[in-house]
């Protein structure tokens, strides 16, 4: 793909020299350089174009595309906003839609992406379910989604939207369908392995992670869904390792943050534990693994007044909190050698017959937002 996309541009670029005026030959030529990833040559002819033809459009949005390639979605941005005004064109649309997704514009971008833009581009309607999603819509996100695949049944990248998405709406069986046809897409992969991570097949799952990884680097569900394999395998410097950095990916997801907790926590790093509940409590101070966790913390720090009362918020706020109660059975432990005992059993111990374990578990506490 990149050798033909090569080839078209140089043979464009010889076309040009020999008419480099040629305001159409211009604008095909930019958008060679862009397919061919030239990216510095496609911003030197689109300057040549807009000075040739400053007031056409072609000019101003292959200006706003490279810009968009170079990541500058303010710039973008800025050159879109007059022309969604003006045209009528979905592309248009789209890309003024994706740059302030990109800038944290989500409610605009969502407005942006009207019905005849997600009918016409199937990245539109697959932006479109990922902005419901992220903010907590789950009803509005597959009802967006489900409605999209009638329309673009065979896009891997809207596939692997809805398969993540029905991972935090519980609906395995269309997680599962969706990742099978979305293919080699990471996220699909991904949500392929967190389903094997639950269903208690952790070396299937790792396989999945890691062909995820190896396709996309920044991929939080793959480095916290591997870590996780790691912690079953009892590698828990890895585990802490890889799930930290699913966690920064994350940013605010908070039961990223409670999985590279625990996974600190049974390295025997107690400082890292605590900064890792302490950033999951910062995002919500009403999630009650954020609240149990920390009382286990403050256990092991010798802290038990502190962590009496971390409980009793945590099993306040749920009843049926994992850390609270495993706090309370810590509580019965002067030993702190003891007490990581316990804790390292009680990840490993099966929760149902199909070898579900708590770790498995925290692949789900992993998935969890705060909008």
């Amino acid at each position: 793909m990149i050798d033909a996309a090569s080839d078209r541009l140089s043979r464009l670029s010889g076309f040009l020299e020999q008419d480099p005026e040629n305001p159409t030959l211009l604008a095909d030529t930019v958008q060679a350089a862009l397919d061919a990833n030239a990216l510095s040559l496609a911003d030197t002819l689109v300057s040549r174009l807009r000075l040739i033809r400053p007031d056409a459009f072609d000019g101003k949005y292959l200006a706003a595309v490279a810009a968009m390639r170079r990541n500058d979605f303010s710039s973008a941005a800025a050159i879109l906003r007059p022309l969604v005004e003006t045209d009528g064109n979905p592309n248009v649309r789209f890309n003024l839609a994706w740059c302030e997704a990109m800038l944290g514009n989500k409610p605009v971008a969502r407005e942006l992406l009207n019905e005849s833009t997600i009918n016409a581009i199937a990245a539109a309607a697959m932006l479109k379910t990922q902005i419901l999603h992220e903010a907590g819509d789950f009803a509005a996100a597959l009802d967006a989604g489900k409605a999209a695949l009638e329309i673009f049944p065979d896009d891997s990248g809207l596939l692997a939207a809805v398969a993540t998405l029905a991972l935090d709406a519980e609906d395995p069986v269309l997680a599962r369908a969706c990742a099978m046809r979305a293919g080699d897409h990471p996220e699909a992969l991904a949500a392929a392995g967190v389903l094997d991570l639950q269903d208690g097949h952790p070396d299937i799952a790792r396989v999945l992670f890691d062909r995820s990884l190896s396709i996309r680097t920044h991929n939080p569900r793959a480095w916290i869904g591997r870590g996780l394999t790691a912690l079953l395998a009892q590698d828990v410097p890895d585990a802490a390792r890889d799930i930290d950095r699913g966690a920064q990916q994350f940013g605010d997801h908070i039961g990223s943050w409670i999985a590279a907790g625990w996974a600190h926590y049974l390295a025997g790093d107690i400082g890292g534990a605590r900064q890792r509940f302490e950033r999951a409590l910062a995002i919500d101070p009403n999630f009650a693994e954020a609240q149990g966790s920390l009382a286990v913390v403050a256990l092991a720090e010798g802290n038990k007044e502190t962590a009496r009362r971390a409980m009793v918020i945590a099993l306040r706020l749920d009843r049926d909190c994992f850390s609270a109660a495993l706090a309370g059975i810590l509580m019965t432990s002067d030993d702190p050698a003891k007490s990581q005992e316990i804790v390292a059993r009680a990840m490993a111990t099966p929760l149902n017959g199909n070898g579900l374990t708590i770790a498995n578990y925290m692949s789900g506490l992993s998935r969890t937002t705060v909008h």
